[in-house]
């Protein structure tokens, strides 16, 4: 099963509720009061998306937390990126020289054009989406997967 982590998603929810006054610098403390996330965690969380570039921060009295660009220009793939590293399917989705047996392999490229297919849509959804801040549009691979559906739920 395909699953981002806890602290993904609630990273995700952090960002989310920095995305909703981009401009706003906002504390720690006040963020997990927001989000009902524990303070430590949401600490721990805002390191790691300041030091991927996401969030910056700004010490003294007035100091907290703040988005570096826009929400419509932060892509899940950049947010899952910052948490749990570069998204590959399989070891050899993630580069050439990562598997084992990828000389012999006959699944490998297929697994491959999976993993991008889906690393593209990660790209297509923006923070403001996860946000609500902007309707999601359905994307041909929505389409196609619900029209696969369908069609397989019609052969039964």
């Amino acid at each position: 099963m395909l699953r981002i982590s806890r602290l993904t998603d609630y990273a995700t929810v952090i960002l989310a509720a920095l995305a909703e006054d981009p401009a706003r610098v906002q504390t720690a403390a006040a963020l997990a009061e927001r989000t009902r996330i524990a303070a430590p965690t949401v600490s721990k969380l805002l390191k790691q998306l300041h030091h991927a570039g996401l969030v910056s921060s700004t010490r003294g009295l007035r100091g907290g937390y703040r988005l570096t660009r826009p929400p419509a220009q932060i892509s899940a793939a950049a947010i899952l990126d910052a948490l749990e590293g570069p998204f590959a399917l399989t070891d050899c989705a993630a580069g050439q020289g990562q598997c084992d047996i990828e000389q012999t392999c006959r699944v490998g490229r297929a697994w491959q054009k999976v993993s991008l297919a889906i690393r593209r849509s990660l790209y297509e959804v923006t923070l403001a989406q996860l946000a609500g801040l902007d309707a999601v549009r359905l994307t041909t691979l929505e389409r196609d997967m619900k029209a696969a559906t369908t069609r397989s739920v019609g052969t039964r």
